[in-house]
């Protein structure tokens, strides 16, 4: 699931973003059992027993938005990372994104990123841009805190300000 820009780059939070907006059928915002129920008809599964689609969204702890699939997501990866013996995901996901901030200041332009996802690969369009900065707004001088964004990514809370 990880998003390759022709710049040889991966990024992971982008695919993610991209796989919530997919799944999030009704463009609402969340993922319901609506949503669910649409996913797998638009894979081919038509025949999804409610039963399976309500322990899908017991997982979550609470209504499914970007931040709680993130958070989601995170757990699973992580489960992942450390059952093949891989790295830390925190570190491994920082440093996808170190590669955008050679400066290591540890935030990224929203120009740079709106530039990167509408130019690069499997473009984004307006309305995806829109809903991934209501989602994670940039800081008052545009500037997007990717740190923060990667530790809800792992842990699944926004990390403290020092």
């Amino acid at each position: 699931m990880i998003i390759t820009f022709s710049s040889g780059i991966n990024l992971l939070f982008f695919s993610l973003f991209q796989a919530f907006t997919i799944m999030d059928q009704n463009r609402d915002g969340f993922i319901d059992k609506n949503d669910l129920r649409d996913t797998f008809a638009a894979l081919g599964r038509l025949n999804v027993k409610q039963e399976e689609i309500d322990e899908m969204l017991k997982e979550a702890s609470g209504p499914i938005n970007f931040t709680v699939f993130l958070t989601m997501f995170g757990e699973k990866l992580k489960g992942r990372f450390l059952q093949h013996g891989c790295a830390d995901p925190e570190e491994t996901i920082l440093n996808a994104f170190k590669v955008f901030d050679p400066e290591g200041k540890g935030i990224l332009k929203k120009e740079y990123v709106t530039e990167m996802l509408t130019t690069q690969a499997d473009r984004f369009s307006a309305e995806e841009m829109e809903q991934m900065f209501a989602a994670f707004p940039p800081d008052v001088a545009g500037n997007l805190d990717y740190r923060n964004l990667v530790h809800i990514i792992t842990h699944g809370e926004e990390k403290d300000q020092e």
